[in-house]
């Protein structure tokens, strides 16, 4: 059996991957001060915090490289995570 091929990311995908983290921070920041968005403010955030989250998990933990499988659970846990704190909040409200 041959051995698969093992991909790592290059310096030029983490500069990437910071690029656009920091790109999503300033779109999070600069919506806080838009009251047009006052009343879908939590659910961007919240979008916007899931995206962060996929891209470090893909990247930084390197799930980019490894079965999808991996990168399932990770998704799975944070769409629970996100159902869990709505049905908290729908209760608390």
């Amino acid at each position: 059996m041959e051995k698969a091929q093992q991909v790592q990311p290059t310096t030029r995908d983490y500069v990437k991957v910071g690029l656009m983290l920091f790109v999503l921070t300033v779109v999070e920041v600069v919506a806080i001060y838009i009251e047009a968005l006052r009343p879908a403010l939590a659910a961007i955030l919240v979008a916007l915090s899931a995206w962060k989250f996929l891209l470090v998990a893909a990247f930084f933990m390197h799930l980019k490289y490894d079965s999808r499988i991996y990168t399932g659970f990770f998704a799975f846990g944070m769409v629970l995570a996100i159902l869990i704190g709505l049905a908290v909040t729908v209760i608390i409200l």
